[in-house]
């Protein structure tokens, strides 16, 4: 019997030290994912005719693989670039065209990805449409990667004219053969906007607005998309036909870290 009594009383002990620290130290809670601030919108919740084909959320892109931060396939704007898209928009429908974004407000957590990609020098699955004619050690002197993006603050957008009706665009298929990003139209990655000269994400010095080698249709196309926004107070950036940030920024020094999910600005 008094073997089972020490026996009891060790049982207790144990219990007894358990009990304390699970009082002393309580479960961890998994910490809550940031929203965005109130003067960020769903883009849909400023104009529903806008196209959204979002490239990040899905293999399609630069890297190959759903970027970290892209949870839905959703543009997400502050709200003063929102409504400058929709005005710029109605102006555009009277035209026959509709725009397209491909990119909208991007986490730095988005950001913080494409430069490890890009420092793995080893990984070049999508060299082959994207950045052809750039070796990959020359991504950061070049300006294709930095660790800071403007999409972050807000007011920046990815964008291209597409010509209506609008023809649909097919799906990418992981694996298909890669053809360079300033092929000619027909044989590029069949995307249904007009004629830019190159795809979207080109790597590649043809993708500059102005690049006096663009020149007939392709250039006339750039140009109305410059012009168009540029009178909806956008400025492009000179490196990227298909960048445009809206100025005043509401967040000129604000480099966001939120998910791209409806959740991140439900009720804004």
């Amino acid at each position: 019997m008094t073997g089972i009594a020490s026996v009891f009383r060790a049982l207790a002990a144990t219990a007894a030290v358990l009990l304390a620290a699970t009082v002393a130290s309580p479960p961890a809670r998994a910490q809550a994912e940031p929203k965005a601030p109130d003067e960020f919108v769903a883009l849909r919740s400023v104009d529903l005719t806008i196209i959204q084909e979002m490239r990040y959320p899905t293999g399609h892109n630069f890297m190959g693989e759903p970027v970290d931060g892209y949870r839905q396939r959703v543009c997400i704007l502050t709200r003063p670039a929102a409504q400058a898209l929709h005005a710029a928009q109605t102006r555009l429908l009277r035209q026959g065209y509709s725009l397209k974004v491909y990119d909208c407000y991007r986490p730095q957590r988005a950001v913080d990805h494409f430069v490890r990609w890009a420092k793995d020098l080893d990984d070049k699955a999508m060299k082959g449409e994207f950045y052809p004619q750039v070796d990959k050690t020359r991504l950061f002197a070049d300006g294709y990667i930095a660790e800071k993006s403007g999409h972050s603050r807000g007011s920046t957008v990815d964008l291209t004219l597409v010509k209506l009706p609008a023809a649909p665009t097919r799906p990418y298929w992981p694996g298909e053969k890669l053809v360079p990003c300033y092929a000619p139209q027909a044989e590029r990655f069949p995307d249904n906007s007009v004629d830019m000269g190159t795809g979207f994400d080109c790597f590649d010095t043809l993708s500059h607005t102005d690049d006096p080698r663009i020149q007939g249709v392709q250039r006339a196309n750039r140009q109305f998309l410059k012009s168009t926004l540029t009178n909806a107070g956008f400025v492009n950036l000179a490196e990227e036909w298909w960048h445009y940030t809206f100025k005043p920024e509401l967040f000129p020094d604000t480099y966001f870290d939120f998910p791209v999910a409806r959740r991140s600005v439900a009720g804004h």
